[in-house]
């Protein structure tokens, strides 16, 4: 076998893995020194030539001539030495070439997959400080394959990224060969494999793709102090200006919405609220609930709560669809927001109403709980909603609601 059979089609293999010279140099001598320890009990006495460029190797052997040997693995008798070259004398170092023929076939298969597992270690772990480097940018690849649970996506030398479908909007869908971009949120070493984890629903995502819409994010004259959302459905973005001469929610806007439309389409049409951040947590939660209008709020620190007060016709406004508004704002602030109606504003047909802590003898506390949680604190208001959309917003069955609806109607039945 030649040795251009051997190190020359590891030549060409270090090229296409894009493992450097002297990483490729040091596995290639590790690799034969491997192979002359097993064949002769040490390689201290060896010295390696390697030429990757011209895709050769030479394996020099040094022993001292003796008269007697007792370590043949370092030593070499007078008698033996002669029959080479008779001009070495006891004492000199008689150093000669190791053919690669000397390996046998059993030799080379073992240097041969000795060098491909280095090799794959080395790739392994280069991909993984790769991307491990990369954690928090926006990666962008072509899908292989797409199934059930998850999606894989490939590099430009076709590594795998796995995208699972934990990580992707409710409403994705991929086909082979679309392009598809994404947060690298996660890296790590499973089986000794490197596993690159994508996500689409991060809040990081979607901090990102701002700071390629908006110049001014990218910058750094507008910062983003926080990014919520429900993947799919809503987003909240709070942002702020260190420039007065900058409008930061106009700016991640942009002129008839042309910035942050870009990012609406990737995250497929998930709607996103940009709110001017301020430390007035007061002033902060009315521009987190917009667009209703809240008349007042009360704060319990010790239980990080706020109650805030609406109209009856802007209760259903700040709760948002399936309680998405609300919920998105309390994650903001960090807090959780109760909405309530205004009682004073109310009209005459409104006061005629009754509350439902009135019928806390009737039903039980935990419902009425949850009911007035999503705003419903009156009979009338739980009695305006269907069965669906209340089990849904306050997480009830359909048998509670339908039971709490059926003593509600009975009252207002005894009345008239």
């Amino acid at each position: 076998m030649k040795v251009l059979n051997l190190v020359g089609t590891f030549a060409e293999f270090k090229e296409g893995k894009n493992i450097d010279r002297p990483t490729m140099m040091s596995v290639l001598e590790e690799a034969f020194r491997a192979q002359l320890e097993r064949m002769y009990g040490e390689d201290a006495n060896f010295d390696i030539i390697i030429n990757i460029d011209k895709g050769d190797f030479e394996i020099w052997r040094t022993r001292e001539v003796v008269e007697e040997v007792e370590n043949p693995a370092t030593q070499i008798s007078l008698e033996d030495v002669h029959k080479i070259d008779d001009s070495y004398d006891v004492g000199e170092d008689f150093t000669e070439e190791v053919k690669l023929e000397s390996f046998g076939r059993r030799g080379i298969l073992n240097i041969r997959q000795n060098l491909s597992g280095r090799i794959m270690d080395i790739e392994k772990a280069n991909l993984y400080n790769k991307y491990k480097e990369r954690i928090g940018e926006i990666f962008v690849g072509q899908v292989h394959q797409s199934w059930k649970k998850e999606t894989i996506l490939f590099d430009e030398n076709k590594n795998e990224l796995v995208l699972p479908k934990s990580e992707q909007i409710p409403t994705d869908f991929f086909h082979k060969d679309d392009t598809v971009k994404a947060i690298i949120k996660d890296v790590e070493m499973k089986n000794n494999n490197p596993v690159i984890t994508l996500s689409r629903t991060s809040s990081v995502f979607l901090e990102k793709l701002f700071e390629q819409e908006v110049p001014e994010i990218f910058d750094g004259l507008i910062t983003i102090k926080k990014v919520v959302r429900i993947p799919g459905e809503r987003a909240k973005v709070a942002v702020e200006s260190y420039d007065d001469r900058i409008d930061p929610v106009g700016a991640c806007v942009g002129m008839k919405g042309a910035r942050i439309h870009g990012i609406v389409k990737e995250l497929r049409n998930e709607n996103i609220d940009v709110i001017n951040y301020t430390t007035n947590k007061q002033l902060l939660i009315q521009r987190a609930l917009s667009p209703a209008k809240i008349s007042s709020m009360s704060f319990d620190e010790e239980n990080k709560t706020v109650q805030v007060y609406l109209k009856p016709s802007e209760v259903s406004i700040a709760i948002g669809k399936n309680g998405c508004n609300i919920k998105l704002a309390g994650q903001l602030i960090d807090y959780q927001i109760d909405a309530y109606r205004d009682i004073e504003d109310q009209d005459v047909a409104e006061e005629e109403d009754v509350l439902l802590e009135d019928f806390r003898d009737e039903i039980d506390g935990w419902i009425i709980d949850a009911l007035k949680g999503i705003g419903l604190d009156t009979a009338k208001s739980v009695l305006a909603l269907s069965v669906a959309e209340i089990s849904h917003r306050a997480d009830l069955e359909d048998e509670t609601v339908e039971e709490v609806q059926k003593i509600l109607r009975a009252e207002f039945e005894d009345e008239e």
